[in-house]
């Protein structure tokens, strides 16, 4: 793949990469975009190859993915290296987030927290399927697991899934 061939395809697939990549940081923006940026400077500077076993889409996820990974390693191996972290560091100011617009409708609310008490293979499964669109056994291959386990966490949080819509009455409308 050339170069422009390999720019217009981190283009065509910017907006879901940075959602993945979302995903893959804790809904953090700031360490989405730092992981994006060096998915990015991996791909163009050749140290990650698309070598055409699967699909551009499913390569880049499973790029960001392990990207992502990386940096939480490396962020891990820094906090425990340099002093301790004052309690008034942690705090975090809440402003409004680029992806918060996607998120506002109630229903969609509503899901992102279920999903959030799944357990983190069945919503890392979840997530590539629902919302980045893809099949098992490309989430499979992003996930660095089995089909098998792919199934199985997809089904088991399904499952969860409903038993959560069903509790929360969320399609209830005789409220």
């Amino acid at each position: 793949m050339d170069g422009l061939e390999l720019r217009a395809q981190l283009e065509k697939h910017h907006c879901e990469g940075y959602g993945w990549a979302l995903c893959c940081c804790h809904r953090d923006p700031l360490e989405a975009e730092n992981v994006l940026q060096a998915v990015y400077v991996k791909v163009l500077d050749g140290k990650a190859r698309f070598d055409g076993k699967s699909t551009f889409k499913t390569w880049l996820f499973a790029v960001i993915r392990m990207t992502a990974a990386d940096e939480r390693r490396r962020k891990i191996f820094q906090w425990r290296r340099w002093a301790p972290v004052e309690k008034g560091d942690l705090q975090v100011t809440m402003k409004e987030r680029p992806d918060e617009e996607i998120y506002r409708s109630e229903l969609q609310i509503l899901v992102r927290r279920a999903l959030a008490d799944l357990p983190r293979r069945q919503r890392e499964v979840s997530q590539l399927v629902f919302y980045h669109e893809l099949t098992l056994e490309e989430a499979a291959e992003v996930m660095g697991v089995s089909i098998g386990s792919v199934r199985t966490h997809y089904d088991r949080g399904k499952k969860r899934l409903r038993q959560w819509m069903e509790e929360a009455k969320v399609f209830d409308e005789s409220e």
